[in-house]
């Protein structure tokens, strides 16, 4: 453990490390500060640079986005009440009163204190669940693996409550895109209607590139929306907060407890965790009346859950390989790209790996604080960029970032093309995440069957015959069958 912990050190004082570090937090935070951009748009432009870095390095920048961004989409929820990320939109309720009370400092030290909390306990979590992970997971066959990866894709449409049939046909969709190409076992062409630049598949990158950033900023070109900064400076005095959040540890560990759980989960995420901790905060405070009117339990409970997802989402990917949601499945692309294999096996082959990650998780929570503590006042001026401009310099970043991946033409070409159908999916309110997730859960779960068929000589009973695939069959039957049957009661209402 020791020896691990010295290796971890030394890899973070490596100034590729370092940088990737103090980048991907500083950058994660600008982005979560600018409103409409978000974790996902930022991970995607980033993505081909990982390409080019070793793959902690890479995953580490990608983590300094997705911490970053939740930490400073605090800044224009609180400031101007607008959130910064989709997940800041509770940060609202109780934030922005404290700014219309002339105590925009306090509302913000509070939620970086409560991002800082709940970011830290998160990243003991991961220490502490995905060995243990891990160490059930090698008792996983190609069956169990091919149950686990339905399992998450089946968590993922009944996650989007209101539009579970439009996931499940993006799902599909996804799912589709993943068996263009040559087939594995045979090498035959599959869906490629003769043309060799197919025969690779749908890449992957531009797929992320177009659905998320590029659709994005074509969101972006299209908006008049202003921001306006209010009259009262920020920057100073931020250290109080800490102080005044340890006044309520129930509630901080409580919402700990949401973001972790449901960051594990595939497909939950940041919403509901916010949604339990915030409702779960104002049922057990002495003032309810205050939530909405500037209550400091509010915010409290908003941001310690959704700081608390990043790190614990990593999880089903270190442990199982199988990523939850539609971040962590592009991360998975880094360890793609290098031939790492992330699973069992990575926490006995590559132990260096997993200590110089923990290390540099639980690092990111010190850098971001202190980027917030020293750089509010300039972080929140990021709110008055012209959204067209920043929707233009979006488009040119992801047609570079698609092409410099392959350096083939097509490649950016195929951005367009999901760019569009994203900014359409957009427009008409269904969700692009299942498309994403089936593009790369897709290929996890065709592998795997086919794995099981042919070492049973075709006997799909074999499903039935594991026990952990078989719990897992029982688990996606009881979840489509609860999830038919409350469709069935609302429809009947």
């Amino acid at each position: 453990m020791l020896d691990n912990l010295s290796i971890a050190f030394e890899q973070v004082m490596q100034v590729t490390l370092l940088t990737a570090l103090v980048g991907g937090s500083l950058l994660g935070v600008i982005i979560g500060a600018i409103p409409g951009i978000g974790a996902g748009v930022g991970i995607a432009i980033l993505l081909p640079l990982t390409f080019s870095l070793d793959p902690l390095s890479g995953l580490t920048l990608l983590m300094g986005v997705y911490a970053g961004a939740w930490y400073g989409g605090a800044i224009p929820a609180i400031l101007i009440n607008t959130p910064g990320t989709a997940v800041a939109v509770l940060t609202t309720y109780d934030g922005y009163p404290m700014t219309q009370k002339g105590q925009p400092q306090r509302a913000l030290s509070i939620a970086y204190s409560s991002s800082f909390f709940g970011g830290t306990l998160s990243v003991f979590a991961l220490v502490v669940a995905a060995p243990i992970l891990a160490e059930f997971a090698k008792r996983f066959g190609a069956a169990d693996l091919a149950m686990a990866a339905a399992t998450a894709m089946v968590l993922v449409i009944i996650a989007h409550r209101e539009v579970k049939l439009a996931a499940a046909a993006m799902l599909g969709l996804g799912l589709f895109f993943s068996t263009v190409g040559l087939e594995g076992a045979y090498g035959s062409p599959r869906f490629t209607f003769g043309q060799t630049w197919l025969m690779g598949g749908v890449p992957l990158t531009a797929a992320i590139l177009g659905l998320y950033a590029m659709s994005q900023a074509f969101v972006l070109i299209i908006s008049d929306k202003k921001s306006r900064l209010p009259d009262q400076e920020v920057g100073r005095n931020f250290f109080g907060g800490f102080a005044e959040v340890l006044r309520y540890p129930r509630t901080l560990l409580r919402s700990s407890g949401f973001g972790i759980g449901m960051g594990i989960l595939p497909g939950v995420g940041e919403f509901l965790a916010q949604f339990f901790a915030y409702s779960a905060a104002r049922r057990t405070s002495r003032t309810p009346e205050l939530f909405g009117k500037g209550a400091p339990e509010g915010i409290i409970a908003s941001e310690t859950a959704n700081n608390s997802v990043p790190a614990a989402a990593l999880v089903p990917l270190l442990a199982l390989g199988i990523p939850g949601e539609v971040l962590t499945a592009m991360m998975l692309v880094v360890f793609t790209v290098h031939n790492v294999d992330p699973g069992p096996t990575l926490f006995t082959e590559n132990p260096e790996f997993i200590s110089g990650l923990y290390l540099s998780l639980f690092l990111m929570n010190f850098v971001i604080v202190a980027i917030l503590l020293v750089g509010t006042k300039w972080i929140a001026l990021v709110a008055r960029i012209n959204q067209k401009i920043l929707g233009v310099t979006i488009l040119a970043l992801v047609m570079v970032g698609t092409y410099t991946t392959n350096y083939r033409l097509t490649d950016p070409l195929i951005a367009v093309g999901f760019g569009l159908f994203g900014f359409a999916l957009r427009r008409a309110n269904i969700p692009s995440v299942p498309i994403i997730l089936g593009l790369v859960l897709g290929p996890i779960f065709e592998t795997r069957v086919r794995q099981t068929i042919g070492s049973a000589g075709g006997d799909a009973m074999v499903f039935l015959e594991r026990p952990i695939s078989a719990v897992l069959l029982i688990v996606i039957v009881i979840l489509v069958s609860t999830s038919v049957i409350g469709a069935w009661r609302q429809w009947r209402q």
